[in-house]
């Protein structure tokens, strides 16, 4: 039985790191004129209401999103990011967060396609009442995002993005992401994949980053923002981390340059802190 629901967390500083560079890798896929296709294996609700019961409980979002939205000094990566929630929100008041489909909706040309994956049952619904009347460009699936990929890859375009965040809160997620990827990159070595983890204390949490440089990808990126120092009893996640596998040639110039300003700008105390680290061959 799943329990997790994002509708809790949307908006809060990880979904600023994890959609901030989302949006750049939307931007870079639509340079070309050639079709891409987007494969979101988690994709959630798709919209979330910041003043519902489920939001409200956590606030989480005022520490992210809200800390940024009245920012008028906003660096461009962030600018950017800020001005597609804006977008969603046309009377200039936050009230409402986008989902990851939300923002890969917005970056769909007539020739491109989104195939969406969603396994808890509430979730799914809410995801199809928006997303799910779109004909062919896009289509809306109640079933496990990990085992359709094998169908979907490479794409006839040999163009795309998979966005893999899944909730972790089973420990196999974390060794189905990583035998799920082994997998996608021997059918489709070239395709771009963005990978979004919690930083938390438990040990699969910390040994993913080492795993996922160890499939051998020869072009990764590697971001993570923590906006306060670990508990000292080990709970709650303070920070997340973004692996980018054939990330755009200008993303690790765009976060060296910006990372320290979201960090600040989102700091809940002294421990606050990123890291940057890419490897090119």
């Amino acid at each position: 039985m799943l329990s997790y629901r994002h509708s809790y967390h949307a908006g809060n500083h990880a979904d600023v790191l994890k959609h901030s560079i989302l949006v750049q890798l939307l931007a870079y896929l639509g340079q070309k004129d050639k079709a891409f296709q987007i494969i979101d294996t988690h994709a959630g609700a798709g919209l979330y209401a910041l003043d519902s019961v489920h939001a409200e409980k956590l606030g989480e979002f005022r520490g992210g999103i809200g800390r940024l939205w009245d920012r008028t000094d906003l660096p461009p990566m962030l600018a950017a990011y800020v001005a597609e929630v804006r977008a969603l929100n046309g009377d200039g008041t936050l009230q409402a967060y986008p989902g990851s489909p939300w923002f890969s909706q917005r970056a769909l040309r007539e020739q491109d396609r989104m195939r969406l994956f969603e396994l808890h049952s509430t979730d799914f619904r809410t995801l199809d009442s928006y997303f799910g009347q779109q004909g062919k460009q896009c289509k809306v699936f109640a079933d496990d995002g990990f085992a359709n990929l094998k169908a979907l890859l490479p794409p006839p375009s040999r163009r795309g993005l998979t966005l893999i965040d899944p909730s972790y809160e089973l420990r196999e997620d974390y060794s189905r992401l990583i035998q799920a990827l082994k997998d996608s990159l021997l059918r489709f070595p070239t395709g771009m994949y963005a990978i979004w983890y919690p930083m938390l204390a438990k040990p699969e949490s910390k040994q993913l980053p080492r795993q996922l440089k160890a499939l051998g990808a020869s072009n990764w990126l590697h971001a993570t923002l923590s906006v306060r120092g670990p508990s000292p009893e080990g709970f709650g996640m303070n920070g997340s981390g973004m692996f980018i596998i054939n990330p755009p040639w200008t993303l690790a110039a765009t976060l060296q340059a910006e990372l320290p300003w979201l960090t600040a700008a989102l700091a809940e105390d002294e421990g606050a802190c990123h890291t940057l680290e890419h490897e090119s061959t």
